[in-house]
């Protein structure tokens, strides 16, 4: 008899997570190989942060803190929240997790029957619908298509709400695809759900500040003050300010619905570290300055990527509003044949071959709930980004 539970059995390791211990296997053992698989800027934390939890520690600060997070961070948060989105939060409606995807799941955990359904656009973030597994929901599948930018429209999301829906989670700029949500594209989505006050709004804006163009970012609960009381807004520290092995990243919603939360993080990992903590109330209450340089770098290497994407055989390559991903459609390689002989099915084959014949680690696009595409990172070196990119452009050149 196995001693795995059953409920594993819905559910499969991180692609993205696979990928990385995979590329740092083959590292190891001599391939020349350029991972773009990774979502972390390659940005260093920047130096008042640094020095606040250097502080943090010096000061003694290394104790148990309140579950949902210190007094001080949570009014930090509060303060972001008001200045950024015009919300108004008290520090009781908030909670501080080890990292964003430790508040979507104290969430569902905490809100989830069986059968009940969670609307996730796709494509998505690949943790999203093994957490609503976890926690024996449903995830209800929406394509974002192409033709409108991987975004879902009013008449997609009104079609996927039933009476058992209780969650849409909603991810603006989105990873995989870097698409974001404009203010009016967002308020023909809150129009549905302000007809439906079954249906929850989780947003996932954990790429706010990760935007270019002059994109100007709007969450759901800002647009339409109606769903306030139903909606839980999610950000963190991970993408804006280079803190993604510090984990933290934080929620806030209705009182009720944040006190099941610390309930369930209660009896899971407590808190997320003080120091991290401390360096986040610095990350937020700080100098921001070093946002916009860092944005117009990304900036600078989406342009690069999409341009040379966009010279492949086979490949297309969408411009995308935010966050540091491209997802590119390589249905234009399927059904031709490798150098060995081997035929290129699907985005995985694709994927694949790129690793082999040229060193090149991408996610495929069946990852995140839409093929036949694959996902770049491009928060890395500008050189490896153009060197990465050659390859792939010889590895299509190469497909009969």
């Amino acid at each position: 008899m196995s001693i795995v539970a059953q409920r594993l059995s819905r559910i499969k390791p991180s692609p993205t997570n696979v990928l990385t211990g995979k590329v740092a296997e083959l590292k190891r053992v001599g391939r020349d190989i350029i991972g773009l698989g990774a979502g972390e800027p390659d940005f260093d934390t920047p130096d008042n942060i640094k020095a606040a939890g250097k502080q943090a520690i010096d000061d003694g600060l290394t104790k148990y803190t309140p579950i949902p997070g210190t007094q001080a961070l949570r009014e930090a948060i509060c303060a972001k929240f008001k200045r950024d989105n015009n919300l108004e939060y008290n520090p009781d409606q908030v909670i501080v997790s080890c990292g964003g995807k430790q508040v979507i799941y104290n969430a569902f955990m905490a809100t989830l029957d069986p059968g009940d359904e969670v609307i996730v656009p796709a494509p998505y973030w690949v943790s999203y619908p093994d957490m609503v597994l976890l926690a024996e929901g449903t995830p209800v599948f929406v394509d974002g298509v192409e033709a409108n930018h991987f975004k879902i429209t009013a008449e997609d999301l009104e079609a996927a709400i039933t009476p058992k829906t209780k969650w849409v989670l909603l991810n603006s700029p989105s990873n995989p695809t870097g698409a974001a949500y404009t203010r009016d594209e967002l308020k023909t989505l809150t129009d549905v759900l302000m007809r439906h006050d079954h249906v929850w709004v989780m947003t996932d804006d954990m790429y706010e500040h990760v935007v270019y163009d002059g994109f100007e970012f709007s969450t759901p609960a800002q647009i339409e003050p109606g769903l306030f009381d139903r909606t839980l807004t999610l950000n963190g520290v991970s993408k804006a300010y280079s803190m993604t092995g510090w984990r933290l990243g934080y929620g806030a919603g209705p009182i009720d619905l944040i006190k099941a939360m610390i309930v369930v993080q209660s009896q899971s990992s407590t808190h997320t570290s003080s120091i991290s903590q401390a360096a986040a109330v610095e990350a937020l209450n700080g100098r921001q300055d070093f946002i916009e340089p860092h944005n117009e770098m990304f900036r600078e290497r989406r342009d690069l990527v999409v341009s040379m994407l966009n010279q492949a055989d086979g490949i297309s390559c969408l411009k995308p509003e935010g966050a540091f991903y491209v997802y590119p459609s390589c249905a234009g390689t399927l059904s031709k044949t490798t150098p060995d002989g081997a035929r290129i099915e699907n985005d995985s084959d694709f994927c694949s071959y790129l690793l082999e014949f040229e060193g090149v680690a991408v996610v495929p696009g069946v990852a995140f709930g839409l093929e036949p595409y694959f996902r770049i990172s491009y928060a890395t070196a500008t050189e490896l980004l153009e060197d990465a990119c050659h390859r792939i452009q010889r590895a299509c050149a190469a497909l009969k």
